[in-house]
Formats: structure tokens, sequence, C-alpha cells
């Protein structure tokens, strides 16, 4: 019943920025948590921000902190991850995840970000 859609991924000089969304779709979103993943050819996947039910208690990964911005707009029941300063090694496939109570997840088909000169 419930859909999580991504849009934003792309090509990117380093050094440039992109904004990935995570659209929710359903009759009701309750997601407990929700968050951003990316994983790299021949590399695990790994977590790069998460962000509360109310969308003010946020964590992200060493190696994107201060770089990243992960936010929600509750009127538009979407998800954000604002991405600056991009280097080659954010290059990766992106996902995003939210949690239902009962710790059932809803994954987005994730979307491409290649950062290259």
């Amino acid at each position: 019943q419930v859909q999580l859609v991504e849009s934003g991924g792309g090509l990117v000089q380093p050094g440039g920025s992109l904004r990935l969304s995570c659209a929710a779709s359903g009759s009701r979103i309750m997601f407990s948590t929700m968050g951003w993943y990316r994983q790299a050819p021949g590399k695990e996947r790994e977590l790069v921000a998460s962000i509360d039910r109310n969308g003010g208690d946020t964590n992200y990964a060493d190696s994107v902190k201060d770089r990243f911005t992960i936010s929600m707009n509750f009127p538009k029941n979407t998800m954000y991850l604002q991405m600056n300063s991009l280097k080659p090694e954010d290059t990766a496939v992106y996902r995003c995840k939210g949690l239902l109570r009962g710790d059932v997840e809803v994954w987005g088909q994730g979307t491409l970000v290649t950062v290259s000169s």
C-alpha cells in the first residue's frame, strides 16, 4: 500500500550539488524513522543519514557530515537529501527507506549519483 518514489540523481562535477527526493504515497504514511542509504560497487550498503518521525532528530555518516542535509516536508510527505560539495567517492546508488511500526521496511528503487570530472 505504501510506496517510496525517488528522484534527483544524476551526473555532477566534483564540488557540485544535488538534491534527492523521496516521496511517500498511500492513504496515510506512518513511518517511525526514515533514512538515506547508498551502495557503491564492491562495497556494502551504508547508512548516509536518518531522521526521526518528527523530522527533528537527524544523524549523518562521518563521511558526509557537514556536506549533506536530510530534511522532511510533512505537507508533501517527502524526504530530501541535499548534497553539497560532492566528491567522486560519493558516487553510488542512493535509496531511501521508511520504517513502519513492526519493523516493516519500505524501500525506494534507488537513484544513481555519479560524481566525476
